[in-house]
């Protein structure tokens, strides 16, 4: 039996953060088109299942249009089952929009409950609430001749917590008859040890939202065969959000600035997102115009982002005894009552603002 389980897909979400208005609506709809990417590799892959563990998504509010067409992809696929659990985003929202319950959808509620798919495979799972958080785990009772797969939704603990009911406590779920603990809630793919018999694991997300999202993102795909589980992480967003940090001390000019980050990024494909951070220590004088590196690379690829972590060094011997507008600036910079980051800041600027570099 092979079935996916996957999770934080987020769709409707605004996406602005970080991008255009353009780009974010561009990126909004391919969030909906890899789920559906993501059914067709089912499809085609003969899966009998897809977990979807919480925040399909992104809010309470959705997109009336959205939730329809995730409706007829359901209905569509018949032969596939999908297991949906709500998770702390959408509350249940989703199923307020559609006409009914496909025979095809499983959905899970405040209290467990469980589905068999068939060569003892059973599928279990609730969400947590207030109401529920303390009593959920004694009453989980697993039959050991099934393969067992629990899904929840949260961050997991080994200890309870009053503060956040939205825990999944590993050390209440240890010795459970539980086979594989399908997570979602974190957006990066991670798993571990549950007991002598199980493992945990956050699918992560399908798709990288933000420069909080890098790295590699997709799903994990389950192939259960005479109770033996094997479990791969399937890569499969359209877009990777990466971050590359660029050191360049010791460039003054722009060009040679520009060739490095260039140099950086040469390997990484134009169509994903990109975060530069620029770090080490420039001088006074380097070309630094960080707007004019950024709409040449934008030109070229999807989206690029700058973030400018660069320290200002400043040789004050060199401008002790100066006798210049340059000179008495630094020194009174230098010799004022600012914290290091606020000198280093009003260097910048002032320096920029002598040299011409700056609109005052």
């Amino acid at each position: 039996m092979k079935i996916i389980h996957t999770s934080d897909i987020h769709l409707n979400s605004k996406m602005e953060s970080s991008l255009t208005q353009d780009k974010a609506k561009q990126r909004k709809q391919e969030l909906l088109f890899t789920f559906n990417r993501l059914v067709e590799y089912a499809k085609e892959n003969n899966v009998n299942a897809i977990l979807i563990a919480g925040d399909l998504f992104d809010t309470e509010s959705i997109n009336k249009q959205t939730a329809e067409y995730v409706y007829s992809l359901i209905e569509n696929n018949s032969n596939i089952t999908f297991l949906y659990l709500c998770g702390n985003h959408e509350k249940r929202s989703f199923l307020n929009y559609i006409k009914q319950v496909p025979e095809n959808l499983v959905t899970f509620d405040n209290s467990w409950q469980s589905y068999n798919l068939g060569e003892n495979v059973v599928v279990s799972g609730i969400s947590i609430t207030k109401e529920n958080c303390k009593l959920l785990y004694p009453e989980l009772k697993l039959n050991k001749d099934n393969f067992n797969i629990v899904m929840m939704h949260g961050q997991t603990s080994k200890y309870f917590s009053e503060d956040n009911f939205e825990i999944v406590n590993l050390t209440e779920l240890k010795n459970k008859n539980i086979n594989y603990l399908a997570l979602g809630h974190i957006h990066s793919y991670q798993e571990g040890k549950l007991d002598d018999n199980a493992k945990y694991c956050y699918c992560g997300c399908l798709e990288g939202r933000g420069f909080d999202e890098c790295g590699k993102k997709g799903f994990v795909e389950l192939e259960i065969n005479n109770n033996k589980l094997t479990t791969t992480f399937v890569p499969f967003a359209k877009r990777e959000v990466l971050e590359i940090e660029v050191d360049i001390s010791g460039l003054i000019k722009l060009k040679d600035i520009d060739d490095k980050i260039l140099n950086a990024i040469k390997d990484i494909s134009k169509d994903n997102l990109i975060k530069i951070k620029l770090v080490g220590y420039i001088d006074e004088n380097t070309d630094l115009n960080i707007d004019f590196i950024q709409n040449n690379l934008n030109e070229t690829y999807y989206f690029v982002k700058f973030e400018n972590n660069t320290k200002l060094k400043i040789d004050i011997e060199k401008y002790k005894n100066d006798v210049s507008l340059k000179g008495e600036f630094i020194r009174c910079v230098l010799n004022g009552n600012l914290s290091e980051e606020e000198k280093e800041a009003v260097l910048m600027f002032g320096l920029k603002a002598l040299n011409g570099e700056v609109d005052l």
